[in-house]
């Protein structure tokens, strides 16, 4: 069996990491696997193709900011791309994250149409159902239901400056991402599966796989005095956030917020800061920059007295399922599939934008003690979220529509 896949990075954030994995799937069963990326090259086990180059994605970039027309740029890398993979002819055609300024979705849906191989399509957000925006609860706008047309979240990733082009976007995607014979889509979240069949995207089928983390790497570790060394954290009790970038969406005004609210013995500690964010900080909040240091991460994970997420858009955030491996509790605002990662033995959910509930709840969470719930946490992530069990789901799937038994 011939895998290709298609995210936007290759090995990094969380869609990256899963297409690496399922790779890696693949190759230890005997079968080829190629990762078609746009950026952030990390090392993989898979055979690469790069799409584009950098000119090629400020180009697309420009298109979008000007005339939001993101994703019907970078025409002639798609087009060279396109012929590559009609080389390797694949089994099957895996996407993931096919926005991101690198690749045209005309050129790349035509060649799908006549190619006839079987698509698999893992969202890890909303992006291919939408007019625009990669989350349309931001806003709390449901146009995408029936016609997207001035968008109120045009200031959003994909981010346009000039023009609102969301209606065009919208029946251009529609008839481009319909006319494929054999698809099938995957969510990570029940939530995002139950949004598919409400789209117009609705008649295709759709099955909800976890996403999966490694276990042996994600687990309760015990360096936690040399983090507090390093980091000069004395004997605060840690509240954790961590996100590949920080901005409102993600939460990080709220943070600020629920600074105010500590008592002298708590801490924040936000990783994946960048230079700025961290020196503007609060006292009681401590800024990381993003680090690839698993070793420091899931040392941080399992340091802290609960796992913070108070995220406005999410799918099925993965920094959840690494908090509970690492047997951290999670207090997360009720966001996209963020509450599915957890049940109430592993920790809370209150509104969006209710920091003091969201304060609340921690404060629950810290009396039970981290002693209670270490081992329900590390038991939760074991039996639902091992990349093991979850990435030869795709592995069936894949033969399930090869009909191979």
């Amino acid at each position: 069996m011939i895998v290709q896949q298609i995210n936007t990075t290759l090995n990094t954030a969380a869609p990256g990491r899963i297409a690496e994995e399922i790779g890696k799937v693949l190759l230890a069963h005997g079968h080829s696997s190629y990762i078609g990326f746009g950026r952030s090259e990390r090392p993989s086990e898979s055979k690469l193709i790069k799409i584009g180059n950098n000119l090629d994605q400020a180009l697309h970039g420009a298109k979008t900011r000007l005339f939001d027309k993101h994703g019907f740029g970078s025409h002639h890398a798609t087009a060279r791309f396109v012929k590559q993979i009609d080389n390797i002819n694949p089994d099957i055609i895996h996407l993931h994250n096919i926005h991101g300024y690198y690749l045209n979705v005309e050129v790349l849906f035509r060649y799908l149409k006549q190619a006839g191989k079987p698509v698999v399509w893992t969202l890890h957000d909303c992006w291919p159902f939408t007019g625009h925006c990669s989350y349309f609860d931001f806003v709390n706008c449901f146009r995408w239901e029936t016609e997207c047309h001035h968008c109120p979240n045009r200031h959003a990733y994909p981010k346009s400056w000039l023009a609102d082009n969301s209606r065009q976007n919208f029946y251009r995607k529609k008839e481009l991402f319909t006319g494929v014979e054999d698809m099938v889509f995957i969510s990570p979240s029940e939530w995002l599966a139950q949004l598919l069949k409400r789209s117009f995207l609705r008649d295709y089928p759709v099955h909800v796989i976890r996403n999966g983390i490694d276990l042996h790497s994600f687990r309760p570790m015990d360096n936690s005095s040399e983090l507090r060394q390093k980091y000069q954290l004395g004997d605060k009790k840690i509240l954790l956030g961590v996100a590949s970038i920080w901005d409102r969406r993600k939460g990080f005004n709220d943070f600020i917020k629920l600074s105010k609210k500590l008592s002298e013995n708590e801490l924040i500690v936000l990783i994946g800061l960048n230079h700025k964010q961290a020196h503007d900080l609060p006292a009681n909040i401590r800024g990381i920059a993003r680090t690839e240091n698993l070793s420091e991460l899931t040392g941080f994970y399992s340091l802290a007295e609960v796992f913070v997420n108070p995220t406005y858009v999410d799918n099925f955030p993965t920094t959840n399922l690494e908090a509970l491996a690492c047997g951290t509790p999670v207090v997360t605002y009720n966001t996209g599939g963020s509450p599915e990662a957890i049940d109430d033995q592993t920790g809370l959910c209150v509104p969006k934008g209710e920091t003091h509930q969201l304060h609340n709840a921690i404060g629950k969470v810290m009396a039970v003690g981290k002693e209670h719930f270490r081992p329900l946490c590390r038991a939760r992530a074991e039996d639902m979220y091992n990349k093991e069990n979850r990435y030869m789901d795709y592995l069936g799937l894949y033969n399930k529509l090869l009909k191979i038994s």
